[in-house]
């Protein structure tokens, strides 16, 4: 019989489960709103549940509240999404103004990769957020990958049905003793490809750990973070419950996730609560 359960109480685990932000489309997020109409502008993420967490939206977030909303949550998934980074981040025009843009979007997510490394909270970049963390940092993109000599089209075809859409495409070679290889069983992987950009100049203090048979970075990790800071090019929530290396991705990912529920809970029941008001303000 346990003499302290209070005690025994107070040191366990959170019951619930880690709350992941997800950051909208906010171009979309902002109409939707302001026409009173149900949406929130980020694609199905069913990989969340595959990390065993809790997606968190904010859909009018700005980058002036990152810092005090990323203290609610344990950890932030970009996500992809139709719309590109802006090559003004990374010094370049608008090579094709036909493609969709998100200002809005920019200006959240690339302060708030920022802030997750230097907060130290677990964060995980897919397609557009694979982008957004290596411009967040420093980098460049190809505006158009498909129009660079030497590499391959990244696209997929027009009118396929999901699962071919998101069906394996080509294959990856991973860093040898990395995390991805470690996740993946090996060296060599099948993933999706459906993006039309793709890393230019890698960003400093980020490294490579998968390309394409092209030479195209298709996976980054941010050198020196101190907690999960993993980014790929594809699309890892694709049923990832029936790819172990998707799986094992999300799984490391829920993992980090759990660590910073733990410190947030143990910096929260740290808190002193003497002249604590009492529930009836007396």
């Amino acid at each position: 019989m346990n003499p302290n359960p209070t005690a025994s109480a107070h040191s366990a685990a959170p019951a619930t489960p880690p709350l992941v932000w997800l950051p909208a489309d906010l171009d979309r997020a902002r109409v939707l709103v302001a026409q009173q109409q149900v949406g929130h502008g980020v694609g199905a993420q069913p990989a969340v549940v595959g990390g065993q967490a809790q997606p968190v939206l904010f859909p009018l977030a700005e980058a002036a509240q990152v810092g005090a909303l990323l203290a609610l949550v344990d950890g932030v998934m970009l996500t992809g999404s139709p719309s590109n980074v802006h090559p003004a981040h990374f010094d370049e025009d608008v090579h094709d103004p036909t493609l969709p843009l998100d200002p809005e979007r920019d200006a959240l997510t690339l302060a708030l990769v920022r802030a997750c490394i230097a907060q130290q909270v677990p964060l995980l970049g897919i397609c557009r957020g694979f982008q957004e963390i290596n411009v967040a940092l420093g980098g460049s993109l190809h505006q158009t990958v498909h129009a660079v000599p030497g590499l391959m089209d990244h696209r997929d075809p027009d009118g396929l049905p999901l699962e071919q859409q998101y069906g394996p495409s080509h294959p990856v070679r991973l860093a040898e003793g990395s995390a991805l290889a470690q996740w993946a069983g090996g060296t060599q992987a099948m993933v999706n490809s459906l993006h039309g950009q793709g890393i230019g100049r890698l960003a400093p203090g980020v490294r490579a750990l998968a390309w394409a048979e092209d030479g195209l970075v298709e996976a980054i990790e941010v050198q020196g973070a101190t907690e999960f800071a993993y980014a790929v090019q594809w699309h890892p929530e694709w049923r990832c419950d029936e790819n172990p290396f998707y799986a094992a991705t999300f799984h490391a990912f829920g993992q980090a996730l759990r660590r910073r529920q733990q410190r947030r809970w143990q910096a929260h029941r740290a808190q002193p609560t003497t002249g604590a008001p009492s529930a009836t303000g007396a």
